[in-house]
């Protein structure tokens, strides 16, 4: 049976959104891949979805019906007031009320629960604007209003797919999602994220009930070393549960010039790490995340989505592609007033390698023997 073609799950609705001047989110992220992929030929009419808003009942499959109001009403508002502040963590530094409160993050599970529709019977789906896995039942968590993570593998057991495999390699814990699925014999939760990294928790013993094995990495986590983790960990730890799907979050903030981590990877870990899982399972469906740098978060993300769907990865840009980087803008940032003529005439970064630390292989030994 031949293969779907891959799909690309986007929207409007992310153009012009922001959290805010002051707030890490305040960049441009999915709308620039959607520009860049169209500028490279790489998204049209037969693989470019345009993602629907999740309705109110569909996020009750997870969320709290009283949190989901309180994101219409804080919307509809502009404000929302101390109660809800204190029981639904909205409003805050973190998490902050804005425009797009409720749509944006609802239009980010609508094109999630549509991917694990649309690989019902295989395939590949990319959904950039999905990620957000530090959301809690009935309180946002980390720039997360709603976990589209959880309602993505929730949405999957709706298609009748069972034994199923998360892979989150976000420079971040994804508590929200070990939350929802700690105990459970049929999700497999596999992370990998910086070590004494806020939210602090995904510790090397933290089994997440058996479900989950999470290997915190520490400072300067470079390519040979995700190389490591990749054959060791995540690859044979996947093959072994027999997935029937596979959703890997592959948040951009482990690159090299994210200002809220500390790792040390290229872009090319991430195309490789998507590459290698499309192979295990008959479905893959890929998340954004986290990602902080306008820049890197946009080579990264349309690098995998070239990747996922077999186009070449040029060694320079052609003009179209360039210009659109070149319109990008990061205030605030020290970086971005004087951004590297690579982060707008490439995608893919040079290769970062450098050691496998003993610390690195003592983790992985320890894994793998559980």
């Amino acid at each position: 049976m031949q293969q779907p073609i891959p799909r690309f799950i986007g929207s409007e609705v992310y153009r012009g959104s922001s959290y805010g001047p002051w707030h890490p989110l305040r960049i441009p992220r999915v709308p620039t891949v959607m520009d860049l992929g169209r500028a490279l030929g790489w998204l049209g009419p037969d693989t470019y979805i345009n993602s629907p808003r999740a309705k109110p009942v569909a996020l009750e499959l997870w969320h709290t019906p009283r949190y989901i109001a309180a994101l219409q009403r804080a919307e509809a508002e502009g404000a929302v007031d101390a109660e809800t502040r204190t029981r639904h963590a909205l409003g805050t530094t973190a998490n902050p009320v804005f425009a797009q409160i409720f749509r944006r993050p609802a239009t980010s599970a609508g094109g999630v629960m549509l991917a694990a529709e649309l690989v019902a019977h295989g395939g590949v789906v990319h959904v950039p604007g999905g990620g957000t896995h530090h959301a809690f039942p009935d309180r946002a968590n980390g720039f997360c209003y709603i976990n589209d993570p959880v309602l993505c593998l929730l949405a999957l057991r709706r298609q009748g797919l069972e034994r199923l495999v998360y892979v989150d390699i976000d420079a971040h814990h994804c508590d929200g999602v070990e939350h929802a699925f700690a105990g459970d014999p049929a999700v497999r939760m596999i992370s990998v994220h910086e070590e004494r990294r806020w939210p602090f928790t995904g510790a090397l013993e933290d089994r997440a009930g058996g479900a989950g094995f999470n290997l915190p990495v520490p400072r300067g986590f470079n390519d040979t070393e995700m190389e490591a983790v990749l054959d060791r960990l995540i690859l044979p730890r996947t093959a072994e549960h027999c997935p029937d799907a596979i959703v890997l979050q592959c948040g951009a903030d482990a690159v090299t010039e994210d200002p809220l981590s500390r790792l040390a990877l290229s872009n090319n870990a991430h195309r490789r790490v998507a590459l290698a899982l499309r192979d295990l399972a008959p479905r893959l469906i890929v998340l954004g995340g986290g990602g902080y740098n306008p820049w890197s978060v946009a080579r990264c993300w349309t690098g995998v989505w070239g990747a996922l769907s077999g186009q070449e990865i040029p060694d320079r840009l052609p003009p179209q592609a360039e210009a659109v980087l070149r319109t990008l803008r990061w205030p605030g940032a020290r970086a971005g007033k004087t951004p590297p003529e690579s982060w707008f005439t490439t995608l893919a970064d040079p290769p970062r390698p450098g050691p496998l630390r003993q610390d690195i292989r003592d983790r992985l030994n320890t894994l793998a023997q559980r």
